[in-house]
């Protein structure tokens, strides 16, 4: 077999722009699940229990289900109740409801990790335990949550190649495109591999500066 390195110099560009939108859905994904996943984290502890109940089952719910049957979820169901998204915009809401569930795991456990004798503390000057959650033991959760986060942010951008079954034009479905008209399958999916390496490579080397850079409590 003769490596076609003539392809290779075509389709470079060509993947780098599924990689373009690879970065945007799973940025984007990735802020909805920060935002609802430490919320639901948060509520994960509360005294409620209704809402302690709700969490728990949204977080088991979508850890034992596959990524794959969740896009297929918000890609078809919510059509019939009347909700049509295109197909960039239901990609990032089901990546972002997955990763919500994850963070809220996340959140949980670095909030829960934090030395009772904080909240002691704060209780003792009559704060509530909602200020409590958000204004003293979050901030000193965060060194703890980043490294899993930006795990889950990982696992996203490898995850997000699943989006091609519902025809958005990232990486992988880039990709399948080439390889549709060249026929050169193997060519074309080791340089997809390393544009998802490179990636996630960043990613890793990214995370570990962050953790440098936050101050230990």
């Amino acid at each position: 077999m003769v490596f076609d390195w003539t392809l290779v110099q075509k389709a470079l560009p060509l993947l780098g722009t599924g990689l373009v939108t690879t970065l945007k859905i799973c940025s984007l994904a990735m802020l909805l699940g920060l935002v609802l996943g430490g919320a639901l984290g948060l509520l994960s502890m509360s005294r409620i229990a209704v809402l302690r109940w709700g969490v728990r089952a949204y977080v088991d719910f979508v850890r034992g289900t596959p990524l794959l049957i969740q896009i297929f979820l918000v890609y078809f169901a919510l059509p019939v109740i009347g909700i049509n998204l295109p197909e960039f915009w239901a990609g990032v809401l089901a990546l972002g409801l997955n990763a919500a569930g994850f963070i809220a795991e996340i959140v949980r456990a670095g909030v829960g990790a934090v030395e009772k004798g904080q909240t002691e503390a704060a209780r003792s000057i009559g704060m509530r335990h909602s200020q409590i959650l958000i204004h003293v033991l979050l901030p000193q959760s965060l060194r703890s949550v980043i490294p899993p986060a930006t795990n889950e942010l990982i696992t996203l951008v490898k995850g997000s190649a699943l989006l091609s079954v519902i025809s958005v034009y990232e990486l992988t479905r880039a990709g399948q495109a080439i390889i549709a008209v060249h026929f050169a399958p193997f060519e074309i999916f080791l340089l997809i591999a390393l544009y998802y390496y490179v990636t996630v490579s960043v990613l890793a080397w990214f995370s570990r500066w962050l953790e440098r850079r936050l101050p230990v409590w």
